[in-house]
């Protein structure tokens, strides 16, 4: 406990005893080793994409937890690999990304098609691909805020994923379109029996800026800094 105050620093005490006022506790559906019986079998999702949630569920060190931890790289189009690895160069090869979910005992891997597919034959069978099938480019000028589909959800599949994700952009002038592609895409990847992972963020400068993370079906909220 010690060396997690050491690490919160100042905001120790605020964030260690902090007491929830809008939801108690009574009324939070926690996670369990039996998470997918408690929250899917009820749902309309086929027997294909529970089989994919239980694979993620169930990979890497935290394996009958509930919980789930992800290494998420957006190398490619959205976050250019100097932006990310120039200084620990030895990530600019895609295997060491896989290699360091599989070494961190990470329960998937989630990334660009680029990346995971110039692997796939070698690492799909031992981790959880996650592939993200949308992405903000950065090669117009000056910079604009819209996710843009790359691939296909086939590609994905064909390339052993278990699970593909997207990003949406709340509040942006494209937001309805990205909505619109979203949800077909989301529909046809649990045809082919993949999970979906949702990333929302907000780009509305009439909002407070906040990032919205919905994985499967829980939803984390988090301030995001600038």
């Amino acid at each position: 406990m010690s060396k997690i105050v050491e690490l919160l620093g100042a905001n120790a005490n605020d964030l260690l005893t902090h007491t929830c006022k809008g939801i108690t506790k009574e009324q939070i559906h926690l996670t369990s080793p039996d998470f997918i019986d408690q929250s899917f079998i009820g749902s309309n999702r086929n027997p294909q994409v529970l089989r994919s949630l239980h694979q993620l569920y169930n990979t890497g060190r935290l394996t009958g937890t509930g919980y789930m931890s992800i290494l998420p790289v957006d190398q490619g189009i959205e976050h250019s690999a100097g932006a990310s690895f120039a200084p620990n160069p030895i990530y600019f090869d895609p295997e060491n990304i896989v290699k360091l979910a599989i070494e961190g005992g990470c329960n998937a891997v989630a990334s660009t098609y680029g990346v995971l597919a110039s692997v796939a034959r070698k690492y799909a069978h031992k981790i959880p691909f996650v592939v993200k099938i949308n992405h903000n480019e950065f090669l117009t000028y000056p910079d604009k805020f819209d996710q843009i589909m790359f691939g296909s959800v086939e590609e994905a599949w064909r390339m052993g994923a278990v699970a593909v994700g997207a990003t949406i952009y709340f509040g942006a002038p494209e937001s309805n379109r990205q909505i619109v592609e979203v949800a077909k895409a989301f529909e046809r990847a649990h045809e082919l029996g993949m999970a979906t992972i949702l990333w929302c963020y907000t780009r509305n400068s009439a909002f407070k800026k906040m990032v919205l993370i919905i994985i499967l079906p829980r939803i984390y909220l988090r301030k995001q800094t600038t």
